[in-house]
């Protein structure tokens, strides 16, 4: 009988899993139930009793998680380094994004703005924070296409094809989203470079399997994989 492996992964990481899925069936006999995300959403799951083996979140966030108690602290692992950029369509026109200016002009010449929920997404909170520092959030928000996380506003923004559409979230969910390209990162005035770390759940059903994974997640096997997706090691 194959075991299932209970993940909580925020969306960055989302694809590496998947990508690791059937070697983690060919070397454990084990199968990925995940659950995909914005980190505030994971930890409200977490929070509400959801089956997790393994979260998989900002480093920030499981420091909170461990230290009270939700999380095994000695289990955790880094994964790597996320910066946040900025995307649009494939074949659009590329903006400037390299100042704080020009990123102002590209989101004001925008006709609409994909990005993750600007409450519960890490990317989604900061891009909101960004606007807003620039002076344009309120005059931009009927333009916003906001979506529960990166991931599934890369596959809208993807699959609309209006012109003058822009996006933002987190590099690694750009990178693996057909139909959008990586324009670049945020102006380094308002980077946003955010550690992702596995950790095994206090309450994990496989803590074996869920640390075997990790190992395979963070380990130098993974690491080519890691770096081709965005993640900085």
């Amino acid at each position: 009988m194959t075991t299932t492996l209970h993940v909580l992964c925020a969306g960055a990481a989302q694809e590496l899993v998947k990508a690791l899925q059937p070697a983690l069936l060919e070397r454990a006999g084990a199968t990925v139930g995940g659950r995909f995300g914005a980190v505030g959403a994971l930890k409200e799951a977490l929070l509400a009793g959801a089956p997790c083996d393994l979260l998989i979140a900002t480093d920030r966030m499981i420091d909170e998680l461990a230290a009270s108690g939700l999380l095994r602290g000695e289990t955790r692992a880094p994964l790597g380094r996320v910066r946040t950029g900025i995307a649009v369509r494939s074949g659009a026109p590329r903006p400037d994004v390299a100042t704080p200016e020009a990123l102002r002009a590209a989101l004001l010449a925008a006709d609409a703005i994909y990005f993750p929920d600007p409450a519960r997404a890490t990317a989604g909170i900061h891009f909101a924070d960004v606007m807003r520092k620039l002076g344009i959030h309120d005059l931009l928000t009927a333009r916003f296409r906001t979506f529960p996380n990166g991931a599934t506003a890369m596959r809208e923004l993807a699959a609309c094809e209006a012109p003058g559409l822009i996006g933002c979230t987190q590099i690694t969910e750009i990178i693996y989203t057909d139909g959008v390209e990586l324009v670049g990162p945020l102006p380094e005035r308002f980077e946003l470079a955010t550690v992702y770390t596995a950790a095994v759940s206090a309450r994990a059903a496989e803590p074996a399997l869920a640390q075997r994974f990790i190992a395979m997640l963070s380990g130098v096997e993974s690491q080519p994989l890691r770096e081709a997706g965005g993640f900085e090691i």
